[in-house]
Formats: C-alpha cells, sequence, structure tokens
C-alpha cells in the first residue's frame, strides 16, 4: 500500500468490513418462549441463503478491490469519487440482502430479486469505470511494473460482470431460482484470479494489445 493510495484502501477496507458485519443482523434469535426451536429455525432459511450469498460477494468484491489496488499506486480526484460511488454500492448491500430475505418464498420475492441483482449490476459498472480510468491514459495511476497484457486481462474478467448481471435481472422474471444461481457462479467466477480466468487469445502477441 502506498501513501498515494493509503487512505482510499483503509477507507474501503472499513466499508466492506462494516457492510460484511451488518449481514448477520437479518439472522434473528428465535424468541426463548418459541415450543418448537428447530423449526423457528429452519423457517429462517431465506435468511441464511441470503446471507450466505451476500457474504461471499462481499468478501470476493473485497479480494478484488485489494487485487485492484495492487496494480493502482497513484489517485487523482476521478479515482476517489468513483471509488466512493462503488462503496455507495457496497453499502446498499445490506438493505437489499434484508429485502430478498425478506420476501423469498412471498409475493414480492420477484421484485426483491431484481432489486438485489440491481445492486450488484451497479457495482459491477463502478469497478468496471474505477479500473478502466486508472488503466486509461497510459495507465498513469497505475504502479510501473504492471504491463500491459496483466491490465487487458482484468479488464476483460470485469467485462463479464455487468453483462451477467443484466441477464440475472432479466432471468429473475422467468426464474428466482436461476437468477440466484447465475450470482452464485459469478461470485466463484470473480473470486478467480484474472490471469486464470481470462486466457490470453491465440496468436496474439505477448505485447499486444487487445483491439
Amino acid at each position: 500500500m502506498t501513501t498515494e493510495t493509503a487512505r482510499l484502501e483503509a477507507f474501503s477496507d472499513g466499508v466492506f468490513a462494516i457492510a460484511i458485519t451488518l449481514l448477520i443482523l437479518e439472522i434473528k434469535v428465535p424468541s426463548s418462549e418459541t415450543v418448537g426451536l428447530g423449526a423457528e429455525l429452519a423457517r429462517q432459511w431465506p435468511s441464511y441463503l441470503a446471507f450466505f450469498i451476500s457474504f461471499a460477494f462481499i468478501g470476493i468484491m473485497w479480494i478484488n478491490h485489494h487485487r485492484m489496488f495492487t496494480h493502482i499506486k497513484r489517485a487523482d480526484d476521478t479515482l476517489l469519487l468513483l471509488n466512493l460511488a462503488l462503496m455507495f454500492g457496497v453499502c446498499v448491500i445490506p438493505f437489499t440482502t434484508a429485502l430478498l430475505a425478506a420476501q423469498l418464498g412471498h409475493p414480492g420475492a420477484r421484485t426483491a430479486v431484481v432489486a438485489y441483482d440491481s445492486a450488484y449490476l451497479g457495482i459491477a459498472v463502478f469497478f468496471n469505470l474505477l479500473w478502466r480510468h486508472a488503466a486509461s491514459r497510459g495507465g498513469h495511476l497505475l504502479a510501473d511494473n504492471v504491463n500491459r497484457e496483466d491490465a487487458e486481462k482484468i479488464t476483460q474478467q470485469y467485462n463479464y460482470g455487468p453483462l451477467a448481471y443484466g441477464i440475472a435481472i432479466a432471468l429473475a422474471w422467468v426464474s428466482i431460482t436461476a437468477s440466484l444461481l447465475i450470482n452464485l457462479v459469478l461470485a466463484c467466477f470473480f473470486a478467480i484470479p484474472p490471469h486464470v480466468a481470462v486466457r490470453r487469445a491465440p496468436g496474439r502477441g505477448k505485447h499486444e494489445p487487445s483491439s
């Protein structure tokens, strides 16, 4: 962490930590007067599912943010604003998680899933804008040792996010289960390092930029 990005990264880590901690508050402890404790715990399955998906996603977003800033060593005003917009999206996740948990299995489930997926779509867009700004104009904000091929692989991996979340939103009107499965698949995909998730196209030169 360089001094130029240190405060940005520390602030972002705090936002991620608070957001991921708030998720557990949606899971309530059954009343001590409850007769069938097992049944009451089982009845909260929507909260468990929403917590699991959101915990995985926020954790993986934090990992990707950390990976990104191993390449970004300088900051400007635009980068700070884009990172703040990304943190806004992260802060929304506990709310959309609670909404999803409250509505799964009820008539409002489809709308809740659309809202949930839309929040991740916004985050994916801001991840793309943040990285593209850092890597633009010759990568003026990137570390000196970052090569063009590594930067291109990160760009390619991030490109999949907005499209995939758009598909998840559309699919929610057909199948809620399929929409949530896309979220889980995307979590696994973005957990993979860019150099593994994205392979260099055959025949492309090592230092040749993609079109």
